[in-house]
């Protein structure tokens, strides 16, 4: 019957007792019987933690893997549903703390705080969790490949984290959190020095997703700063580029803006890729068609129509100006350079890693100390990289080298081989 009537008082006051039974002094009890419970609760709040956690890897993993849902999934690998467990311990703290430390209550006012801190210290992180969760269930909708929300997710992760330590400030001072606010906006411009490259990056991100200026995946160069490579990632204050070199290079998100870019995405979409290279044709081997060159060029096949189609047109002029054909400059005459431009038009629309429906042609640029530029410019339907480059040189390496049968030169500048051979010559 004592025994019973015993265990009715408070804990606190039954371990008092018993050190006081032992022989222990009062204060010594106190302190002795405050111990224990403390170490009574951290036990108690240790077995939540686990059994928190034992149920959440347990029965909700297990819940979630049998829904056909992918998004709970998300939510499982991001830690959300982990991270609730640590809010477990935190409570058995904060309700018992009252019943352990209630003789001394400066310890109880300082448990109380640091244990507020901690739910929000782990609020946060699970809000943040929350937060990235939904960004990667985005990420798995179709219009993520076009709009890119990153910047816009770590600036409300940046938010959350500033009402966080607004509030531990608060709590630590006792302060309320408008007066902390109000002192915060008298430092907006040291403030806005010290986050100058987030607000910029917050103002390019928008400016980015909104007009569909860039998305993860997209080639992008910037000679400039030694960019050419593709998108891996774009965040609030950075662009991460992996050039085809394999370097990784960082861009501040706000120079996309403040400076141009190229962006191949367009080319990438498109149905080729596009190959424009300058022929320097020797001004001084251009001349007229004569008999022998014309018969010579007429052997090759898919010059044949253009030839009969040309004379055709110049014998009808001759014959309607009443055309003195004696000497050359009365008439119209084919060239060998008009000749070798249609060889190349009709070489490229032949050709089957050409894309024909797309702009072709071939044109005169302003002559220079350097020759006549010829300029060819069409598109490649293979836009692979290798395969590219690997289709546009062997075209121009046929017409570099069939330019001879034109009567045409290369113009190159003197080397040091051609002044021996001059010196040989003489």
């Amino acid at each position: 019957m004592q025994s019973a009537m015993f265990f009715k008082k408070d804990p606190s006051i039954w371990l008092k007792e018993l050190f006081l039974n032992w022989g222990f002094n009062y204060s010594f009890s106190s302190f002795l019987s405050a111990t224990g419970l403390v170490i009574i609760v951290l036990v108690l709040s240790w077995l939540a933690n686990v059994i928190t956690k034992f149920i959440i890897l347990r029965i909700v993993t297990t819940a979630v893997k049998k829904t056909k849902s992918q998004w709970d999934d998300v939510f499982l690998e991001q830690k959300v549903f982990t991270r609730l467990s640590h809010l477990a311990p935190a409570l058995v703290i904060w309700f018992m703390s009252a019943w352990a430390l209630k003789d001394y209550p400066v310890w109880l006012i300082v448990v109380h705080k640091m244990t507020y801190i901690y739910l929000i210290v782990v609020g946060t992180f699970i809000i943040n969790s929350f937060i990235e969760s939904w960004h990667k269930v985005y990420l798995t909708l179709p219009i993520s490949r076009h709009r890119h929300i990153k910047g816009y997710v770590q600036l409300v992760k940046i938010l959350v984290i500033l009402i966080t330590v607004l509030i531990i400030v608060s709590v630590i001072f006792k302060k309320d959190i408008s007066s902390i606010v109000t002192g915060v906006g008298a430092m907006a411009a040291v403030l806005m020095l010290v986050f100058k490259d987030t607000l910029l990056g917050f103002v390019a991100s928008i400016q980015l997703s909104s007009n569909k200026m860039l998305k993860e995946g997209d080639w992008i160069t910037i000679p400039a700063r030694g960019v050419d490579g593709i998108v891996s990632d774009i965040s609030l204050n950075t662009v991460k580029i992996r050039n085809f070199d394999k370097t990784i290079i960082t861009v501040p998100t706000w120079a996309l803006i403040q400076e141009s870019f190229q962006n191949w995405a367009g080319m990438e979409e498109s149905d080729g890729r596009r190959v424009k290279k300058t022929i320097f044709i020797d001004m001084k081997s251009i001349r007229f068609v004569d008999d022998s060159l014309r018969d010579k060029l007429y052997k090759i096949q898919i010059l044949k129509p253009y030839i009969d189609a040309k004379e055709v047109e110049i014998l009808s002029f001759n014959k309607e100006n009443k055309v003195d054909e004696s000497s050359i400059l009365n008439s119209q005459r084919m060239t060998n350079v008009g000749l070798y431009r249609a060889y190349i038009n009709s070489y490229l629309n032949r050709n089957p890693e050409v894309n024909n429906r797309m702009t072709m042609y071939v044109r005169h640029n302003n002559p220079s100390d350097s020759g006549l530029p010829l300029e060819v410019s069409f598109f490649t339907k293979n836009k692979a990289a290798e395969n590219y480059e690997e289709i546009q040189s062997d075209i121009f390496d046929h017409l570099i080298a069939i330019i001879n049968e034109f009567d045409l030169k290369i113009f190159q500048h003197p080397t040091g081989d051609d002044s021996r051979q001059l010196k040989v010559n003489k």
